[in-house]
């Protein structure tokens, strides 16, 4: 039986007690599941880069996401004033992005990383929103070890501060 400050959730890993400080709500939900606005992190393996964005309200319902930086450094987030706002941060510290994998089952040569759709959450407060970024400078289907996306547009990039911020990192930030 669950704890009172735990739920147990049937996931497609198995079924996992989860404490209430690591439940993440997204308020809009994800792109193409709206109504789902409660989920987890799961870890896939000890030594994998890979997690689960767990929904609580849909056992089959698991992203397989990643920390985009353990592929591409120099991968920049444009995060809106609203955006800003919504998820109550105002640093890179403040919150860990991640990028929706996809892996084709037996062809892991081909696996894809989503740039142009990342899930930026406050590690606080809990929250979580995706944030199309969409100037289109970096692609939905990247494949690690590609060549990255071209600095020809990191100006263009630069210059959206002004109406947000742009999050960037050198150094991962570990998903909690």
């Amino acid at each position: 039986m669950a704890k009172k400050d735990e739920r147990v959730i049937e996931t497609r890993l198995g079924r996992v007690r989860l404490p209430e400080n690591q439940v993440l709500s997204f308020p809009r939900g994800l792109i193409g599941f709206m109504g789902h606005k409660e989920f987890t992190l799961l870890q896939v393996r000890e030594e994998s880069p890979f997690l689960v964005l767990q929904s609580l309200s849909d056992p089959s319902l698991g992203l397989l996401v990643a920390d985009p930086y353990l592929f591409l450094t120099d991968y920049e987030v444009v995060i809106g004033e609203a955006d800003l706002r919504a998820l109550g941060v105002d640093s890179r510290e403040q919150v860990t992005v991640l990028v929706t994998v996809t892996i084709p089952q037996g062809m892991p040569e081909r696996t894809t990383l989503n740039l142009s759709g990342p899930i930026v959450i406050n590690n606080a407060a809990r929250i979580g929103l995706q944030i199309p970024q969409t100037e289109g400078r970096y692609p939905s289907h990247f494949t690690p070890g590609m060549t990255p996306p071209g600095k020809k547009n990191a100006s263009r990039a630069a210059s959206h501060d002004q109406e947000g911020a742009s999050v960037t990192s050198d150094t991962p930030k570990d998903a909690d």
